[in-house]
């Protein structure tokens, strides 16, 4: 029996941790997306000096879309890659879990 119990987060062994590790990068990717990725897209398609742009200037619910997005929906989005997340280890222990 191999009693190597080092973990590396960059070079998981294959099986269960790769697949694991390949599920945190593919939420985190997803969370940074959303949260840093609108924020360069708002500077992206600003079309005023004042840095006023169509991404601004619409609504949701009555409240500015930048407001809405980041004060509702990354909340939102959080909590669902949170289950999403859960769901799919929860799928893979079982997996694995059954192999042995």
């Amino acid at each position: 029996m191999n009693d190597d119990y080092r973990v590396n987060f960059f070079r998981p062994r294959p099986g269960y941790m790769r697949q694991k590790v390949v599920y945190i990068w593919v939420m985190l990717t997803s969370w940074a997306f959303f949260t840093f990725g609108f924020q360069w897209l708002l500077y992206l398609v600003e079309r005023h000096p004042n840095g006023a742009s169509f991404l601004t200037d619409m609504t949701v619910f009555g409240f500015p879309f930048h407001f809405w997005f980041s004060g509702h929906f990354l909340i939102v989005w959080f909590i669902f890659l949170c289950f999403l997340f859960n769901t799919f280890v929860d799928r893979l222990t079982q997996t694995h879990r059954r192999r042995k």
